[in-house]
């Protein structure tokens, strides 16, 4: 399981990755959407391994902002009508290749961008045509532990699980239970 090797970004739709895909409404009609905490985590913990992350998102907003603030994402690309192509742009303007890129998405826009990363992924709640075209489909829906599922799974697959899990820990002593 070391065919990730390659990967050195981790980039992620939205709505309906990092979400449930659901946006809440405020009577005055400020928009609203929740953040798994795990998921959080898991980019933590891809950062944590030297691999760059970045959003590629066909909205515009500040909760957007601040959660990439707050995860202290790498690059965050709003607006994007055309997904691959803007990533396309980014790995560009930064020295990285497609190829170097694994992405997870979860709709019709998303597709193109998944099947030319070098790692394709959708939740499992993703629609049809981004499950049939990514080459991992975790086993949790979207905003409810797809994208920690999917981290861990570069990282273990890079076989640098154990070593991110000595930084987290530091110099803590603990037995997992079998």
């Amino acid at each position: 399981m070391s065919f990730l090797t390659h990967i050195k970004m981790l980039a992620l739709d939205v709505d309906g990755v990092m979400t449930d895909g659901i946006i809440y409404y405020s009577p005055s009609g400020d928009a609203m959407k929740g953040f798994s905490a795990r998921d959080g985590m898991g980019i933590s913990l891809i950062r944590a391994a030297g691999i760059q992350t970045a959003l590629v998102t066909g909205r515009r907003s500040p909760m957007v902002e601040q959660r990439a603030k707050d995860l202290h994402i790498d690059y965050v690309l709003q607006d994007c009508s055309r997904k691959l192509l803007a990533m396309q742009q980014l790995c560009s303007e930064i020295g990285l290749s497609l190829d170097e890129v694994a992405y997870m998405g979860d709709d019709l826009n998303d597709v193109e961008l998944i099947a030319n990363a070098g790692f394709g992924a959708a939740p499992l709640d993703a629609c049809e045509e981004a499950r049939r075209s990514a080459a991992f489909v975790s086993a949790y829906p979207g905003g409810h532990g797809a994208l920690r599922e999917f981290a861990e799974y570069i990282l273990k697959s890079q076989h640098v699980w154990d070593k991110v899990l000595r930084q987290y820990f530091g110099d803590a002593t603990f037995t997992l239970r079998q």
